[in-house]
């Protein structure tokens, strides 16, 4: 049964990412109200994590350190592959019938689309729920798997920055031990090398599209209603004037004179604003946990004849580091 979504119809403003006003709201309501009810900000999400995180260590990571980065599909394919893969779950789900006890996003935004069907106003439609999936998997994926391309490539180059967070992580946690995300507290100088490396490096080319609600005038820039605004975050991220070394990595850019990790307001890699990025929590806690558990299994070290992996990106859309290889040498027997 097709539900009438097409590939077209998902370039139009709708979902999350792209879309705003009154469709952005409610696109925006369901995604966050979901995330919670689905467990984020809770231990059961962690847990999930901390098991995939595990799976990757012994069974997954293993296998996948010889093709890995891997060659990268064309976004066109990949775009339709996702949206294709969203059409047939939401089918699947319309037909599973368990609206009234969902058990993921998709059951969520269905349940949500039964209640809201008298209302004219309403924004919940299939559109939509296809459109936020694939902005689901775009900002909520891709990006988090980016991000920890670029953490093994830095640490890499950086064997004393690396040894630092491994000897933090030992001193903290016996082997038996698990890793939450509330234990960041535990490891200042391992959260301010996460921090440190997503500042670096940026993932995104530019900010995402945003338009404006009215005429504004800005340091005697007139901005018209409705304009089309890309912000440049690396202008705050690399600011010489808010940053020690802005182009080096230095994780004492996040931790003061006591070794304290401290908050930084110039760090802007989730945007700010209302237009936060929705996933900002859930990437947090999938980044943290990838890495340090990543770290406590493997020591990460230049294959033999290479000197240094390459650190300047390449400029799509997005901002990834070229292939690349490296050897994960385990940490114990």
């Amino acid at each position: 049964m097709s539900s009438g979504i097409t590939y077209h119809s998902l370039l139009l403003p709708s979902g999350i990412v792209f879309s705003n006003g009154h469709i952005w709201k409610e696109q925006r309501h369901i995604g966050i109200t979901s995330l919670r009810k689905l467990g984020l900000g809770k231990k059961s999400i962690e847990h999930q994590i901390e098991d995939t995180a595990q799976t990757l260590m012994f069974v997954v990571f293993p296998r996948l350190m010889s093709y890995f980065p891997g060659p990268h599909k064309k976004a066109l394919a990949a775009m339709e592959l996702i949206v294709s893969f969203a059409k047939q779950e939401i089918e699947k789900h319309k037909e599973s019938s368990s609206l009234h006890e969902p058990q993921d996003f998709i059951d969520h935004y269905l349940l949500q689309m039964e209640k809201s069907r008298n209302d004219p106003n309403s924004t919940y439609n299939e559109e939509n729920l296809a459109q936020c999936i694939v902005d689901f998997f775009g900002a909520g994926s891709e990006t988090t798997l980016a991000t920890l391309k670029w953490a093994l490539l830095l640490l890499t180059n950086h064997p004393d920055i690396q040894e630092k967070v491994q000897k933090e992580i030992e001193e903290a946690f016996s082997s038996s031990a698990s890793i939450s995300y509330q234990d960041r507290k535990k490891l200042p100088y391992t959260n301010a090398v996460i921090h440190e490396m997503q500042r670096l490096k940026y993932i995104l080319l530019f900010g995402l599209p945003r338009q404006s609600t009215k005429d504004v005038t800005m340091k005697s820039y007139h901005i018209p209603k409705r304009t089309m605004i890309l912000a440049d975050m690396r202008s705050v991220l690399l600011d010489p004037e808010q940053w020690e070394t802005p182009e080096e990595f230095n994780p004492n850019h996040f931790l003061d004179k006591d070794g304290k990790f401290m908050e930084r307001e110039e760090f802007l890699p989730f945007g700010i604003g209302k237009r936060i990025c929705v996933g900002e929590q859930l990437a947090r806690i999938e980044i943290f946990i990838f890495l340090t558990n990543l770290l406590r299994a493997f020591s990460f070290r230049l294959p033999e004849g290479v000197k240094e992996l390459i650190e300047t990106p390449i400029v799509k859309v997005s901002m990834k580091p070229h292939p690349y290889k490296l050897c994960a040498i385990p940490t114990t027997a």
